[in-house]
C-alpha cells in the first residue's frame, strides 16, 4: 500500500491519536417509517424531505428498487498521500439510467444541513453490476425507490472531523426529543477503526442492557473480510453494508451478513466470522432491542 502499511493482524495504522472509546453509542425510542422516494430530487434531498416529517434526527435506512439518472459514485481505494489509512477513487458517472438493487443509508446532518452516507448495489445501463459509495447530493432519482427508516429523536448523527482517522465521519450526539414517544429501545452507534465488528456490536448490546438486538441498516468499511463459508477478501479499503443481522449480547447467536466491494470492484456477500473482521475507517449502526 503506497505511503502506509498495515500493522499486524489486519490492523491499520491511523494518522491520529487513538481514541480511548472504541465505539460511541446512544439510546433512544425507536420509530419506523416506510415511504417512497419519488423521481426528480437528489437522493439526499428525497430522503431529507421524507424524514423532515418524522422528527427523526438519526436514522438507518434500507433502500430497494428504483433507478437513478444521472448517477455518480466512488469506489474504495488505497491511500497514496502517505497519511490516511485508506481513501476514495475518482468519481465514476456511468451513462444512462442506473437501476438500484438494494443498499443502506445513514441519515444525519453535516454543517447543520441534512446529510446521508449511502452504500449500495446497482446495475448500470450496460448491464454491469457494481457497488460502492453513492454521491447522494449529485445523484438524481429517476424511478421511485422503496425506503424503510429506523431512527430516534433523542440522538443526532452528526458528520464532523474525526481526529483518529482524519476523515469527516458520523458520530452520535445527544439531542432533546421534540415529543414524548413510545416504542422499542433503539441504539445509534459508530464503531472505530481496527475493532472487530461482531465483538463490538455485542459490547454495544451489553452496554445498553440488551439481551439481543436486530441490526437495522448499517454502513461502513472493513479491512477485507473473513466469511463463515471459508471465503476471504484480502484487501484494505472496502465499502460495506449490512444485509441482515442479529446480535446476542454474549456471543452465542450473533449473525451478521454483509455485501462488500473491494478496491478492484469485486463484490462479495456472506456471513462474517466473529473476531476476524476489523473495521477499516468507521461503521455506522442502528440496533433495535429484540
Amino acid at each position: 500500500m503506497p505511503g502506509r502499511s498495515p500493522v499486524p493482524e489486519r490492523r491499520l495504522q491511523q494518522p491520529g491519536t487513538i481514541a480511548a472509546e472504541r465505539f460511541e453509542s446512544l439510546e433512544g425510542v425507536g420509530r419506523t417509517f416506510e415511504f417512497i422516494l419519488g423521481p426528480g430530487l437528489s437522493l439526499n434531498a428525497a430522503i431529507a424531505r421524507q424524514l423532515s416529517k418524522t422528527n427523526l434526527k438519526a436514522a438507518a435506512l434500507v433502500l430497494e428498487g428504483g433507478a437513478f439518472a444521472p448517477f455518480h459514485y466512488l469506489m474504495p481505494a488505497l491511500s497514496s498521500d502517505g497519511y490516511h489509512a485508506a481513501w476514495y477513487s475518482e468519481t465514476f458517472s456511468p451513462a444512462g439510467e442506473t437501476r438500484l438493487l438494494n443498499g443502506n443509508a445513514t441519515f444525519g446532518e453535516r454543517d447543520r444541513a441534512p446529510f446521508i452516507h449511502c452504500h449500495a448495489l446497482w446495475v448500470q445501463q450496460d448491464g454491469k453490476r457494481c457497488a460502492g459509495h453513492i454521491l447522494a447530493h449529485e445523484t438524481i432519482i429517476s424511478r421511485p425507490i422503496r425506503a424503510t427508516a429506523w431512527g430516534v429523536e433523542e440522538v443526532r448523527m452528526v458528520s464532523e472531523p474525526d481526529e483518529e482517522t482524519a476523515f469527516t465521519l458520523f458520530h452520535p450526539l445527544p439531542a432533546a426529543p421534540l415529543a414524548a414517544t413510545t416504542g422499542t429501545r433503539t441504539v445509534i452507534a459508530r464503531v472505530g477503526p481496527n475493532e472487530d465488528i461482531i465483538e463490538t456490536v455485542e459490547a454495544i448490546c451489553r452496554k445498553h442492557g440488551f439481551a439481543g438486538a436486530t441490526l437495522r441498516g448499517g454502513v461502513g468499511s472493513l479491512i477485507g473480510a473473513r466469511y463463515a463459508d471459508g471465503s476471504t477478501v484480502d484487501d484494505i479499503a472496502t465499502e460495506v453494508f449490512v444485509t441482515q443481522g442479529f446480535v446476542a449480547a454474549h456471543a452465542a447467536g450473533t449473525h451478521l451478513e454483509i455485501a462488500m466491494v473491494d478496491t478492484k470492484g469485486n463484490i462479495t456477500h456472506g456471513s462474517l466470522l466473529r473476531g476476524e473482521n476489523p473495521v477499516c475507517i468507521t461503521f455506522e449502526l442502528c440496533l433495535e432491542e429484540a
